[in-house]
């Protein structure tokens, strides 16, 4: 191993090791600053002038701490301003994607009286390609094809959805309720493949698989099962190891002739997701051909099911852990990581060979997004799709009393230190950063199915004879390469470079260096109190702390924002589930600030027991190891006597 994928793999804890040494330095030097006076006396007038020069300190040592930590600062304050923007820009659209549904529901009631007939519902709410629109599509405010839905199926819609669901020792009853939730779609018998991605480390596995694609089978287009072997060298137990198995499996049921329109979808296996995830990312993969090969889709989530189940310290650490994905989420954004679910079409998982598996890629969904964008030049196309996926909180296993809550602050803890250990993909994009580089000028690539990119376990070669450098994006015709496609990619996007920099020094650099700098600015101002200001910093130190105040304003204002999105959320998804038969036994999560005021006074908590010291934890650890055992979280099952379901009324 070369030294700059040996620094590379350990970037962070030894980021953290340089930023403690600089701080212990400047503060143990400008402790011990003295200052000589001199006394100077002018015959002619009256009087005596002094004159001070600093002998010690830590010189521009000092500036770089002092400049350090009010960047940090900025840019700690910049993540929930936002998250902000994001939750209301959400909120906003999930309510006139509910006026739109009503008027369309309306509309159906009214045609079945007779009251009218003259227009369908397809016509109401899909916009063509001339432009025309309907009043009640105006009305709506749905003409963007990120934002409306139809759930009606057109001439032109041949998208298969493949939904890829990996899972470990995942209770039955957890994966028949989120396959139920799918068959309850309109377009699920159309268009879902869906495919149970088992391991072979799990005794009932197979016999799990078996029993719900018996259920199942005739409630999607198709539904299959893949086994992923425990001892393929190099691998690790986890997510991304699960989903590329399958990845691979599943590329061989797909020619050459459909695969531009087939898009792979990995969830969790506790997400819910509704039918207008589907809609909207078919409306989305259509209505921009020319990037549909080259696009991931993301989706904020939501965890509106148990979380009034749980201690309050592992409902505001989701909470926050939903700011963190909102983050990246909101309008405009070109850099959009996904937290858990996302989408991304076949064909992009052939040019970049689908997932890692090693140890490295434990955080598969940010692993993936890296590895897709550099793979691409930083030409990687992020679109949001407007619709939250409903997720689980995760629990001790129910005890009551101090029992239970320790249970679940244990076990998001350890959640939270297998997010944490994410922080592996700094060192990931460090390296692809250097092959991008170095291959900036070549922008000819190739690439096949990713069912034929291995023989016998190792990578199949393609001579660059068998290409030429006319046409793009298009197969060879004859010869054993010929579902070989050749390409050719865009130059560098420095910009989106830059703000992938950004984004993963926020989410792997900032909870540590954030706390180290907090209480090593603290330590500073007081050793330094009534001296002197030689360096004439103070005023950046003032600054910091006007900023902290902000940022924590701003964290507030979110979570008064959250509690409209959670509102709007938890409504729309009952609806769905009332109107598909399935609100029995279902949990629906409400929020008021009568029954969560407890919930403001964590907030000063979960920074530091979900962020910081499990940041810390994994950035020492991986100093000398990096890998991690991967433990499923458990999750709540459905209730077996539900009560009976309640639909909130919509402001």
């Amino acid at each position: 191993m070369s030294l700059f994928n040996w620094v590379s793999r350990r970037a962070g804890g030894l980021s953290m090791i340089w930023l403690i040494a600089l701080c212990y330095w400047v503060i143990s030097r400008e402790s011990s600053l003295h200052q000589h006076r001199y006394k100077y006396e002018q015959p002619d007038k009256q009087g005596s002038y002094y004159s001070s020069t600093s002998t010690t300190g830590a010189g521009i040592w000092t500036f770089a701490f002092a400049y350090y930590c009010l960047f940090i600062h900025v840019l700690v304050c910049l993540f929930p301003m936002r998250a902000c923007w994001t939750v209301w820009n959400l909120t906003k659209t999930l309510k006139r994607a509910a006026h739109s549904h009503s008027l369309l529901d309306l509309k159906k009631l009214a045609s079945r009286r007779g009251s009218y007939t003259s227009v369908s519902s397809s016509e109401t709410l899909t916009s063509s390609h001339n432009g025309a629109s309907s009043s009640t599509t105006s009305e709506a405010g749905d003409l963007d094809p990120e934002s409306y839905t139809d759930g009606v199926s057109t001439a032109a819609d041949n998208v298969i959805h493949v939904i890829v669901i990996p899972n470990y020792k995942e209770e039955y009853d957890t994966l028949k309720e989120t396959l139920e939730v799918l068959a309850s779609h309109s377009r699920a018998q159309d268009s879902y493949d869906v495919y149970l991605a088992m391991e072979t480390r799990e005794s009932n596995g197979e016999t799990k698989a078996l029993g719900l694609m018996q259920e199942f089978a005739k409630k999607f287009r198709s539904i299959d099962f893949t086994m992923h072997p425990s001892d393929i060298p190099g691998e690790a137990a986890g997510k991304g190891s699960n989903i590329g198995w399958a990845a691979r499996k599943l590329s061989a049921k797909y020619s050459m002739g459909v695969r531009k329109d087939v898009i792979v979808t990995g969830i969790d296996a506790d997400s819910h997701l509704a039918a207008d995830y589907f809609a909207l990312l078919t409306n989305m993969h259509l209505a921009y051909p020319e990037t549909a090969a080259t696009t991931i889709y993301s989706a904020p989530i939501i965890f509106d099911r148990n979380a009034h189940n749980v201690h309050p310290l592992v409902r505001v650490a989701d909470i926050v852990w939903v700011a963190a994905g909102m983050s990246g989420l909101y309008p405009g954004s070109s850099i959009a990581p996904p937290t858990s679910v996302y989408s991304l079409p076949l064909d992009l998982i052939d040019r970049v060979g689908g997932w890692d598996c090693d140890g490295e890629a434990i955080g598969e969904d940010l692993h993936m997004y890296i590895k897709c964008f550099f793979a691409l030049n930083g030409n990687l196309t992020s679109r949001v799709i407007n619709c939250p996926v409903s997720q689980s909180n995760v629990t001790g296993g129910g005890a009551s009393g101090w029992r239970g809550a320790y249970a679940d602050i244990n076990a998001r803890y350890k959640q939270a230190l297998r997010h944490m250990w994410g922080a592996l993909d700094t060192g990931f994009a460090m390296r692809k950063f250097v092959e991008m580089w170095q291959e900036r000028k070549h922008i000819s690539r190739a690439y096949q199915p990713l069912h034929c990119t291995q023989v016998d376990g190792a990578d199949l070669f393609i001579p660059e004879s068998q290409f030429s450098d006319e046409g793009v994006h298009q197969p060879i015709e004859n010869g054993i390469f010929s579902d070989i496609t050749k390409d050719t990619i865009k130059e560098p996007h420095w910009e989106h470079v830059f703000y992938m920099v950004h984004r993963i020094f926020e989410a792997h650099f900032l909870p540590v260096h954030m706390a180290i700098l907090v209480v090593a600015s603290t330590v500073y101002v007081k050793v330094t109190e009534g001296k002197e200001d030689p360096h004439n910093l103070a005023w950046i130190f003032n600054w910091c702390n006007v900023i902290r105040i902000f940022g924590f304003l701003q964290i507030s204002i979110y979570l008064f924002m959250y509690e409209s999105f959670h509102r709007v959320g938890v409504a729309a998804r009952e609806r769905a589930m009332v109107k598909a038969g399935l609100a029995d036994g279902m949990d629906f999560s409400r929020r008021g600030l009568r029954k969560n005021w407890k919930d403001y006074l964590m907030v000063p908590l979960v920074a530091p027991l979900y962020g910081t010291i499990p940041s810390a934890q994994a950035l020492i650890c991986q100093l000398w190891n990096q890998d991690l055992v991967y433990t499923v979280s458990k999750k709540a099952t459905r209730r077996q006597a539900p009560p009976a379901p309640r639909v909130d009324d919509m402001a």
